[in-house]
């Protein structure tokens, strides 16, 4: 007789199923505390998977947390070091407390859970149990995460009314202080040495009328940001065009009375801004206008470089220059000469121009000159034609308009050298010749 067999174990095989679990918290508040919401997010969702172990759910040992990052956004540590241990197959159930806790954007979460089928990942969240897997999940799936979108842009516009309903109560909401202010309790208090310095530099642009040379100015002075940058001409616009210095808040354009102190008076203020809404290139004409540059483009210094008209202005007064290039280039004492008054090197020049033209030698070689030209024109030009043409030019300099007398230095002046021992002016003699000769015509055409 034959022993029946003993009955087989038929038991199915279980298989092991690797679940990480994933926390988010969108601020780092509370985050320095010994049980805080990463740990009770972590504490649900290690509940869960224990309570299905008889499916075969193990927890892995890796942590994926991420503290103070927004779910907005798909670049977190953790969460890139999750993704990164899903493709290598390591991972086969992802667990969160909530949906919202792995992405907050549709898109993103869309481009997650392609992520997750791809490697045969399934996605499980404790509070809101669904299945990726199925079509029906999918439709949930999406369908919370419109919820979860729709409630982080209520969250949003809620705090953009917050902002604007404060800054129209002019209260500070923070961000880096303007230059003059210091943050205080929240609130915007007067950093006196930088506010000098703003007073100063609204004072002197009312002064000059340009950005730019006031920009030279602020960089002579060491005036610098309070990061120790250089204030150039764009950061010196914002400042004339900020109006938290008038004592206001501005949000989206709009402007509200501030609880903070003002550095700029509003008459101050008002004229600063009568010469901002000029064009720049139409101011840069009129300081042109007002600052007439008689040796423009002719004189130099003694290394060659070229010399710059500049002006400033100090209690309403003008006070014109001439500076070197390599002055403006490399600094003060690059040059040995960097800079002349500019009244002062005209007169010298002008006082040169005028003893030239009673000169015995200077006449006769104008007079042989404008005779060459005499000749092919078939004139004629005699020596004291000449010289009563120069001598007229005389008496009549300082009665001239400041664009003629530039025009007639331009025509005689070839070079003007400037160095310690004095100056050097070199002329041009058919540019005498020729103004003789324009001045001989307009004789003629007076006479008729």
């Amino acid at each position: 007789m034959t022993r029946a067999p003993d009955k087989m174990n038929t038991k199915p095989h279980v298989r092991k199923l690797r679940c990480a679990v994933y926390t988010r918290k969108s601020s780092e508040e509370g985050l320095e505390q010994e049980f805080n919401s990463l740990h009770a997010q972590r504490e649900a969702c290690e509940a869960y998977i224990a309570s299905q172990r008889s499916e075969g759910w193990v927890l892995v040992r890796d942590q994926y947390d991420d503290g103070g990052i927004s779910g907005g956004t798909l670049e977190r540590p953790s969460l890139q070091r999750l993704l990164v241990d899903i493709e290598d197959g390591l991972v086969d159930v992802v667990v969160v407390y909530k949906i919202d806790r792995l992405s907050r954007s549709l898109m993103d979460f869309s481009k997650l859970v392609e992520v997750f089928d791809r490697n045969g990942v399934t996605f499980v969240s404790v509070t809101q149990s669904f299945n990726t897997t199925t079509s029906m999940g999918r439709l949930t799936l999406n369908i919370l995460l419109s919820f979860a979108q729709f409630e982080r842009e209520v969250t949003a516009e809620r705090i953009r009314d917050k902002v604007r309903a404060s800054r129209m109560k002019g209260i500070w909401m923070g961000g880096p202080a303007p230059f003059g202010y210091a943050v205080k309790d929240r609130k915007l208090v007067i950093q006196e040495e930088n506010a000098k310095h703003l007073r100063w530099m609204f004072a002197r642009f009312l002064e000059l009328g340009s950005c730019t040379e006031l920009a030279r100015d602020v960089a002579k002075q060491g005036i610098r940001t309070k990061r120790g940058n250089r204030i150039d001409k764009k950061a010196l616009y914002r400042m004339l065009n900020n109006r938290v210095y008038i004592g206001e808040a501005v949000h989206k354009g709009e402007s509200y009375s501030g609880e903070h102190e003002a550095i700029i008076d509003r008459g101050t203020w008002d004229k600063v801004h009568a010469i901002l809404t000029d064009s720049p290139r139409t101011r840069a004409a009129r300081t042109r206008a007002q600052t007439p540059a008689l040796l423009k483009g002719l004189i130099y210094g003694p290394d060659g470089a070229a010399f710059s008209p500049s002006h400033t202005r100090k209690g309403g007064k003008l006070y014109r220059y001439y500076v070197s290039q390599t002055v403006l280039k490399h600094g003060a004492g690059a040059c040995p000469v960097g800079r002349v008054s500019a009244g002062e090197i005209e007169a010298a020049v002008i006082d040169q121009l005028r003893a030239v033209f009673r000169q015995p030698e200077i006449v006769a070689g104008t007079w042989k000159a404008a005779q060459v030209e005499a000749q092919a024109s078939q004139g004629a030009i005699t020596e004291a034609d000449v010289r009563d043409a120069l001598g007229q030019l005389d008496p009549l300099w300082d009665e001239l308009f400041p664009a003629e007398q530039a025009r007639i230095a331009a025509l005689l002046i070839e070079r003007v050298d400037v160095g310690p021992g004095g100056l050097s002016v070199r002329l041009r003699i058919d540019g005498l010749s020729g103004l003789a000769q324009e001045m001989l015509v307009q004789d003629v055409e007076r006479a008729a």
